[in-house]
């Protein structure tokens, strides 16, 4: 993170006025509040939606659309006076058409990480299309519900506040979902849900809803952990969880969710087809019964995820602002086309989704999976953590201060919405939705951090949440083609962690740390099952010490989880050093100042 980058200007501080000017300022107050009365925001609001420039503005839309053309790439570009856009401030007056372009594009540019986790989730448990349906409906109105409150910065008492009064969406973590599979791994294994063997030993999972509610239970109690963290103070919240520590957890949950999810989707499904059984309704992909069944890995399956995956590439290349923005969401549609074309597509989730749904159109059995209690502990952690360093990322780019008491208020905000959003989200039948990073691109690509367009990505996010036949098209997207979208999504995830990790001086300290960490992290990433046997030994345990056991392997078994720990204890009670040795110094580049920069770009 550049230094130039970071907004450290404080509002100055002035001496106690003369009563004269408390007399001034007492008349500017009157008549502030008589100009902001309800006859003004009425008048506002009247010249806003009866004029152009309240509708259009002065923003440059052919930049937004304009795409890089091919035989424009790699030619010198004409030496003329060019600037970009204006930047719209936190609450500065917004064009209509242009609150509801950057929500829309809010919108679409965090839709594929909205709707992939429930996607998971459903496929995990082997739940019925109008369940799934339903999950992805309710994770749209959730993190529409949700962002509001995130957005309105509330204040409560003393210096304390709800929300972080940015633009800071909110949806499912990553972090959620790597350990609700290993919650779920835990739950076949030991009865809770059920599952069959063939006799060539082939395991088939059966549909398991009461485990997404035991995930659901067990969250609520949790989340209580972060509201508590929200009440300590922001610099003690940053010592303890420096981006040493955040940045191996968002490598090791990325990394895990590529391994887990992504790419066994790519080829084919993440079910029990990857396994290439012989014989059973998994032996071929996504199961017998689909309009194109081929085995786990065929080339058809590949193709298909790689030309998603090319076309976020080269929209990335060619596309306009606009596109890039979304060119996760133009991967899906290029895919869908030529699947749907070809005959991979079922359509059966479309026919039999309702028009309109909203929450608790089905509702799940709320209860607690002791076992899975310290693992979700460790999750709220994660997304503390997470929150931390998202609410920096989106101060930067809407250019507020990122030092000082209304950047701490603003994390302590952003951190206790967080954890009320975890207990409320669980109530909407949604797992914990936290604090999302897709839309800083949006901010800084727009120049558009107005909090008008964060409410119209809410209210597109709702939208889409409710025309439940939007969920039916969701659900009906190959699994090929989620897998290349999806492998590039996470690996976006494992790239901002690297990211993070760049913030370190890489002292022979700070490697030793990592090294312990990703030792155990990278390791139970390549040999999953290392940790599933650790207790066996131990005869006849009773329930309570069995839930223990369980708990400490699903810790274990979770590479972004054990990692994290190693990397915390580590960092705390190893001594801190200096970089006296030469391979210890490094070069701190700033990447902003040099030529090849966006705003150079735009003055060139």
């Amino acid at each position: 993170m550049s230094i130039h980058s970071v907004t450290t200007d404080q509002p100055e501080k002035f001496p106690p006025p003369s009563l004269e000017q408390v007399s001034t300022v007492h008349d500017v107050d009157h008549s502030t509040k008589r100009r902001w009365g309800i006859g003004h925001r009425v008048e506002r609001l009247h010249r806003k939606v009866t004029t152009k420039h309240g509708w259009v503005g002065d923003y440059d839309y052919a930049w937004l659309c304009m795409p890089s053309l091919p035989w424009r790439l790699g030619r010198p570009r004409p030496k003329q006076k060019k600037t970009g856009p204006p930047f719209y401030a936190l609450d500065s007056e917004l064009p209509i058409i242009l609150a509801a372009a950057s929500g829309l594009q809010h919108a679409l540019a965090m839709l594929a990480g909205l709707i992939t986790p429930p996607i998971i989730f459903a496929n995990a448990l082997s739940l019925d299309a109008a369940t799934s349906a339903y999950m992805i409906s309710a994770s749209l109105i959730g993190c529409g519900i949700l962002s509001l409150v995130q957005m309105s910065r509330i204040r409560l008492f003393g210096n304390y506040y709800l929300g972080t009064g940015l633009i800071s969406v909110v949806g499912t973590s990553f972090a959620t979902l790597s350990t609700a599979n290993a919650i779920f791994n835990a739950m076949y294994a030991d009865g809770t849900c059920p599952s069959t063997t063939a006799a060539d030993g082939t395991v088939t999972r059966g549909a398991c809803p009461e485990a997404y509610g035991m995930v659901l239970g067990t969250s609520i109690i949790c989340s209580f952990l972060e509201i508590f963290m929200s009440f300590v103070p922001a610099r003690i919240l940053k010592r303890v969880f420096p981006p040493m520590v955040t940045g191996t957890v968002i490598v090791m949950i990325g990394a895990s969710l590529i391994g887990s999810s992504g790419i066994p989707n790519w080829g084919g499904g993440s079910n029990d087809c990857s396994g290439r059984p012989a014989s059973g309704f998994f032996e071929l992909c996504p199961n017998i019964a689909a309009p194109r069944p081929l085995p786990w890995g065929s080339p058809e399956f590949i193709g298909l995820g790689f030309l998603s995956f090319i076309s976020i590439i080269i929209t990335e290349l060619f596309g306009s602002p606009f596109l890039k923005n979304i060119s996760v969401i133009v991967g899906l549609a290029v895919g869908c086309i030529v699947a749907g074309a070809v005959g991979y597509i079922d359509g059966s989730s479309i026919t039999t989704a309702p028009a309109i749904t909203f929450l608790w159109v089905h509702t799940f059995k709320i209860r607690v999976y002791a076992p899975a209690i310290l693992p979700m502990l460790a999750v709220y952690v994660s997304l503390a953590m997470e929150a931390i360093g998202d609410i920096t990322a989106s101060a930067e780019v809407s250019r507020v201060a990122v030092v000082g008491e209304e950047f701490d208020s603003r994390i302590q905000g952003g951190v206790l919405s967080d954890g009320i959003g975890g207990f409320l989200s669980a109530l909407f039948t949604v797992t914990p939705l936290s604090i999302f990073a897709q839309n800083n691109g949006v901010i800084a690509i727009t120049r558009c951090a107005n909090r008008t367009a964060g409410r119209f990505c809410c209210f597109f996010l709702i939208l889409f949440g409710v025309l439940g036949k939007i969920s039916g098209v969701f659900l009906a997207i190959p699994n090929p083609v989620l897998g290349g979208v999806t492998t590039f999504l996470f690996a976006t995830v494992a790239t901002s962690g690297v990211r993070v990790l760049s913030y370190n001086r890489f002292t022979r300290r700070d490697r030793f740390v990592l090294a312990a960490a990703f030792s155990f992290g990278i390791g139970d990433l390549l040999v999953p099952g290392i940790f599933t046997h650790l207790f066996e030994g131990v005869a006849n345990p009773n329930k309570g010490l069995q839930g223990l056991f369980d708990s400490i392997t699903i810790v274990l078994s979770t590479p972004f989880l054990i990692s994290g720990l190693v990397a915390l204890v580590l960092n705390l009670i190893l001594p801190q050093e200096d970089a006296d040795d030469g391979d210890d110094v490094v070069e701190v580049v700033d990447v902003e100042a040099q030529p090849h920069s966006k705003e150079k770009e735009l003055q060139a």
